[in-house]
């Protein structure tokens, strides 16, 4: 007979016989079986509290299942349950430690109300507690995601029915003794409703239900950071004003040595009042010798929400524990010091986004269309873009594709897969405001088996290509000598573009590539280009310099890299680096090249060549060292 077709206890508990229970006999069994009590109350919580919490409550209230104010020899009472005696449902202080955490996990999950003193339980746990990480289960399969989502939607006592069918293997007449024990209003009711969930009960002891074998990740380290800032001032403040009091005469008052609160601030106040947003008129961009973030009109069909615009600002400001915030590299995430740039407000997809600029950052405020939970916010430093550098802003990320808010100066705008440079670039509609529609991102693709950039033509006919770097601005791609870089091509980029990979969430500003040699192969192989590609970012520092190896093949093979290092780049054009290859007859050579200001280039095992190329016989896994010299007799090593 299924679990539906079964006939529940009354609506009342049994006249069972009680158990007394020894204090130092909950103790032990509260030791023995604790990672099970604590698994049965992370499955009696309510998933809204969120993994981290609901980890350590359940840890809480395994914790404070004891009896409270009683010595070692005192004894309490529990209902005795039939048919376990020999089992460990059979043990008193089992059976009471585990009605307790029944009891006490459903509590938690009651409503606070405004007219009743909340209970311990509806509050966050004291103790334990782990600064600074957040905890949370070992992630499942399938099977367990589906039994989990099942089981949020069942109320606590229908959850706590579930739980005890499964873990403890209790029958339903137990499970309605407990419940009725623990507080439960209706357990046949709540018996009645575990029913709708199907009876997978060896799932409950898969690691995705354990609280007791956690991952664990940090907190919003920036957050956590301002939040520490924020504290270090509050505490400074306090000191102060407490001096200030104990002075004779009025003590602190506006006129004191001391800055007012920020509150009080105008120009803090003003910073957060969506009535001071400044804005550039619609065509100023045209006469302006500018082309920068600064000339951007605003655009969007919620430009005159003020209630949107002044959450956006608030949010920027003070951001919740709700509030995801991203930014990148070198990029501040705190206030803006005054009243910010309005690029866009409007609605993309089921979202509400806000783009704002402040002249060194952009800042993304998006929320859900209904309500605000689940709202976020992204920095990306923009300072001195211009031109490339300040055509498009992301304003929507959703399901692998990306939408941007184009310039005002764009003209058109395609997309075209850097893999496949001989096809046609496809045409990107956009929206009256400039918003594109969506299109595939390499920015979270897992395999690079396509490479999508943006090619933006403006009004002059200049073609522009950038791509997606997992940043509110994409990155910029040219090609040439670094000192005079010009716009790229995807033809430029087609054996280098899996290569950008490496630089994804960087805080990436422009990516160069620069065929730096041709050498011809030998045994008559064909010819190989060696490639230089360097990705500097918007701080300055943290640059990533790779030098590949192209043949015929789809792909180039990376023969070394740099990080934040001078080299290829427009300071410091010089680089070096060498490979191991074999030739189509089998046989391996060290081939090594130099940019044309090397002379000449030395192998470790003593040969020496002249001109900036070298290829030597060698041995399969051989490790060689290449250096080069200048004509001046200055020496160059290789790229790391």
């Amino acid at each position: 007979m299924s679990s539906k077709a079964q006939t529940h206890p009354k609506s009342q508990s049994r006249n069972s016989a009680s158990a007394p229970v020894d204090v130092e006999q909950a103790e032990a069994a509260l030791v023995e079986h604790y990672p099970r009590l604590v698994r049965l109350a992370y499955l009696v919580l309510p998933p809204s509290l969120g993994r981290n919490r609901r980890v350590l409550t359940a840890h809480a209230l395994a914790q404070r299942a004891l009896p409270r104010g009683r010595k070692p020899g005192d004894e309490v009472v529990v209902p005795a349950q039939r048919g376990a005696r020999e089992r460990r449902n059979g043990d008193p202080g089992y059976a009471y430690v585990r009605q307790r955490v029944v009891c006490t996990a459903l509590e938690a999950g009651l409503p606070l109300r405004w007219k009743a003193w909340p209970k311990r339980s509806q509050l966050p746990p004291l103790l334990p507690q782990v600064w600074g990480l957040r905890l949370f289960p070992r992630s499942g399969g399938s099977d367990e995601l589906d039994l989990d989502q099942r089981l949020s939607a069942l109320s606590g006592a229908a959850r706590a029915a579930y739980a005890l069918r499964g873990l403890e293997r209790l029958d339903d007449s137990d499970v309605f003794d407990l419940l009725a024990a623990a507080g439960c209003a209706d357990p046949g009711d709540a018996l009645a409703e575990a029913d709708d969930v199907e009876a997978r009960y060896g799932l409950l002891e898969s690691p995705e239900f354990d609280p007791c074998s956690l991952h664990a990740r940090p907190t919003d380290l920036m957050r956590r950071r301002q939040h520490m800032k924020a504290a270090g001032v509050a505490a400074a403040a306090a000191l102060v004003c407490g001096a200030l009091l104990g002075l004779p005469g009025e003590g602190w008052s506006p006129d004191g040595a001391a800055a007012p609160p920020y509150a009080r601030n105008p120009a803090g106040q003003a910073a957060l009042d969506p009535g001071k947003l400044t804005t550039a008129a619609a065509g100023s961009w045209k006469r302006s010798a500018r082309t920068d973030f600064s000339v951007w009109p605003a655009r969007g069909d919620l430009v005159g929400d003020q209630a949107l615009l002044r959450r956006a600002l608030a949010v920027w400001a003070r951001p919740g524990e709700s509030v995801q915030v991203s930014a990148t590299p070198g990029t501040p995430a705190g206030a803006p010091p005054g009243p910010a740039q309005l690029l866009f407000a409007g609605d993309v997809d089921e979202t509400r986004v806000v783009l704002l600029y402040d002249g060194l950052r952009i800042a993304r405020y998006a929320e859900p269309k209904e309500g605000t939970s689940g709202a976020a916010l992204d920095f990306a430093r923009v300072d001195g873009a211009t031109g490339a550098e300040a055509n498009a802003v992301v304003v929507s990320r959703a399901d692998g594709n990306v939408r941007y808010l184009t310039a005002p100066w764009t003209g058109s705008a395609s997309v075209s897969d850097l893999l496949k440079p001989a096809a046609k670039g496809l045409p990107l509609h956009r929206s009256a405001d400039g918003v594109t529609d969506p299109f595939a991102s390499p920015a979270t693709a897992r395999e690079c088996t396509s490479w999508n950039a943006l090619r933006l033509r403006d009004n002059s006919g200049a073609v522009r290509l950038s791509t997606d770097l997992g940043e509110l601005v994409p990155a910029h791609l040219t090609a040439g000598r670094p000192g005079a870089p010009r716009e790229a091509s995807p033809a430029q980029w087609a054996k280098s573009a899996c290569s950008l990979a490496s630089v994804r969430s960087h805080g990436v500003r422009s990516v160069n590539s620069w065929a730096y040699a041709r050498q011809a192969l030998p045994e008559a192989n064909g010819a190989a280009t060696w490639i230089c590609t360097r990705a500097d970012t918007w701080q300055g520092g943290g640059s990533r310099i790779l030098a590949q190896f192209q043949t015929a093949g789809p792909t180039g093979a990376v023969a070394a890299k740099a990080e934040d290092s001078p080299a290829c780049g427009g300071r410091d054009p010089l680089v070096l680096a060498g490979v191991l290859w074999k030739s189509r007859a089998g046989n391996w050579y060290l081939l090594g090249a130099g940019s044309k200001e090397v002379v000449s280039v030395t192998a470790s095992g003593g040969e020496r060549v002249s001109g900036h190329v070298l290829a030597v016989r060698t041995e399969r896994g051989a490790r060689a060292r290449l250096s080069g010299e200048l004509a001046d007799g200055r020496k160059v090593s290789t790229l790391r």
